[in-house]
């Protein structure tokens, strides 16, 4: 009776073995494999890219997700970045943006720098402190908002931007 348990015993271990082999296999994608998962916020981050901010605003409109922290983001930089700029829809984005998602990088960052073109350095160092506790002093929205905190100071308060 106790070798017909340990036989028993063997033989479902074997079992098991090769069901995880044949799982395992199956789990197994190669990457020309792996479906591809399109970004509805490409277009607008395209336009973005090529300073098109109108546009950008015009396609996130068309992608519509307000309760995407990303999408609300984009807007925000967008109306930021205007050749004539919509700062306060560039805050109520970027606070949409944070209340999805309170450590959103980029709504920190450029919220921060936000708060520097408005000329208030005590919420842009809000920001800059909440970044830090997000990703770390090393992260490159760490960096950037840090440098343009220090660029404010040094240009008497005054904000310069990047680009």
């Amino acid at each position: 009776m106790k070798n017909l348990a340990t036989l028993t015993l063997c033989a479902l271990l074997a079992l098991l073995s090769g069901v995880a082999q044949i799982a395992l296999a199956a789990d197994s994608v190669t990457p020309a494999a792996a479906p591809v998962v399109s970004d509805p916020l490409a277009g607008a981050r395209a336009l973005i890219a090529d300073n098109k901010w109108v546009a950008a605003i015009k396609e996130l409109e068309r992608v519509n997700l307000p309760r995407s922290a990303d999408w609300n983001n984009l807007m925000g930089y967008s109306h930021r970045k205007a050749r004539t700029p919509d700062l306060a829809a560039a805050e109520r984005y970027y606070d949409t943006a944070l209340r999805l998602d309170p450590k959103h990088r980029g709504a920190l960052e450029y919220s921060g720098e936000l708060y520097l073109q408005l000329g208030d350095l005590p919420r842009a160092e809000q920001r800059l402190a909440m970044l830090e506790q997000a990703c770390g002093k090393g992260c490159e929205e760490t960096r950037e908002l840090d440098a343009a905190v220090t660029a404010f100071r040094a240009n008497g308060n005054r904000y310069v931007a990047k680009n």
